[in-house]
């Protein structure tokens, strides 16, 4: 599809969004944030919100200064939309990273990291104008040898202590989405997403039924799993935490490409109470917001390999902030 109003130089949407990512983080061109992303963006991640880019600016800046050889890998870009409405790409990267300086994560320690990131972005007319962002922080701070609540625990204590830490992004938080599509039709996208809506119902037999019994799995905190048992005890897991929370599917993509297997991308959220026994230990009654984005391949057997990223550390903050 030809893109109207983008850069000539991008022979497609994917292009775009790869092309973009390379040039802004690895080539240097921090400079370039101001043409490629709006002036009064809203990105959302697990951990805040940030508004305008001038903001991605310094934030692009901090974290390549704690990690200057910083790559990001593309994986893949499940896109939908059009010109004439805009586009939505979920763009799933692997890091690789040396932490050579100072910064959030601590003294520099040398330590070489690799951990996921799922972006989804709204572009039109070659500019980034709304975009929610998931970052694996407990696959980077496990491999500092830090436990997700513990950094939880050190952050509010770094910030200043409760009353003065930054709190983790929630809903009310939000100046509203200019970005208003919820993605597309595609029976890919509505299959994966039937399968969420199951497990979160408790009907986890949806496990067996629609997962490959060699489903490979990548999971937040930098963990894979294999087969059934595995996505069972995942999902079970966090469900179980927050059981009578609300989950909802903010935003669905299933792609059909030549030479890709049929894929499906998932914005989803719970929003509740850390009510119940699971990954985030014994219950606290503590309000939380769970940002999740999920990827799904599906083969001759079912659905072959999945990948979810969520930000433990972010829940652990408000689970910690709740009880002090």
């Amino acid at each position: 599809m030809a893109l109207d109003g983008f850069d000539s130089k991008f022979t497609d949407f994917p292009d775009y969004i790869l092309g973009i990512t390379e040039e802004i983080w690895e080539k240097r061109g921090l400079d370039t944030l101001h043409h490629y992303y709006a002036p009064d963006i809203t990105v959302r991640s697990p951990s805040s919100i940030v508004t305008g880019n001038t903001g991605v600016i310094s934030a692009t800046m901090a974290t390549l200064a704690e990690f200057p050889d910083r790559q990001l890998l593309g994986e893949d870009v499940i896109w939908s939309g059009d010109n004439e409405n805009g586009f939505l790409s979920s763009h799933r990267i692997l890091s690789t990273a040396t932490h050579l300086g100072d910064g959030v994560y601590g003294p520099a320690s040398g330590k070489t990291f690799t951990y996921r990131i799922i972006a989804d972005c709204a572009a039109r007319s070659n500019q980034i104008y709304d975009e929610w962002l998931i970052r694996d922080q407990g696959a980077i701070v496990r491999q500092l040898g830090i436990e997700g609540k513990t950094y939880a625990a050190q952050q509010i204590e770094a910030e200043g202590g409760a009353e003065h830490a930054t709190r983790p992004f929630t809903p009310d938080q939000d100046r509203g989405n200019v970005y208003l599509g919820t993605g597309n039709d595609s029976e890919v996208g509505e299959r994966y997403a039937d399968i969420l809506k199951s497990i979160m119902n408790a009907d986890l037999a949806v496990i067996e039924r629609e997962y490959d019994r060699a489903a490979h799995l990548e999971l937040p905190g930098g963990q894979t799993g294999h087969g059934w048992a595995d996505a069972d005890t995942f999902w079970l897991s966090l469900r179980s935490a927050f059981p009578n929370a609300t989950f909802t599917i903010e935003h669905r993509i299933g792609r059909e490409d030549e030479s890709m297997p049929p894929r499906a991308a998932i914005r989803w959220s719970i929003t509740g109470t850390h009510d119940g026994w699971g990954a985030f230990g014994a219950p606290t009654g503590a309000p939380v917001h769970v940002m999740g984005i999920s990827h799904a391949e599906f083969g001759p057997w079912g659905l072959r390999r999945e990948w979810v990223l969520y930000d433990e550390t972010a829940i652990w903050k408000q689970i910690l902030l709740h009880t002090g």
